[in-house]
């Protein structure tokens, strides 16, 4: 008797679990994307994740962000260039998924 088994009963039950995972499947790796986003380019200054001190002092937690004002309206910044009046942060533009992705994690860090 061949023990290996066909394809379709491998395939099958994994794809199952993903349809009902749902849109939610598709959030948390929005989340993912906007959270890689964050440690490449703005890791460097500020702190990027739930816990620990911004690298740079003066460069606010993106945990605390929501605090100072709504993360939703940085999507135009970031799609059109993100900048503020210190000369030490580079311009930071990301396209508008990639803007969507990183306000999706930012809005995470708010639960």
């Amino acid at each position: 008797m061949d023990a290996r088994l066909p394809l379709a009963t491998i395939i099958a039950p994994a794809l199952a679990a993903l349809l009902a995972a749902g849109p939610a499947a598709g959030w948390d790796r929005r989340e993912a994307q906007g959270a890689a986003l964050a440690r490449t380019h703005c890791a460097r200054c500020h702190a990027v994740g739930r816990t620990g001190p911004s690298p740079l002092r003066a460069a606010p937690p993106f945990r605390d962000l929501h605090a100072r004002y709504p993360v939703e309206e940085l999507a135009e910044a970031l799609a059109e260039g993100i900048r503020t009046g210190h000369p030490g942060m580079p311009e930071f533009r990301f396209d508008p998924d990639q803007a969507e992705d990183l306000i999706r994690y930012l809005k995470s860090l708010e639960r």
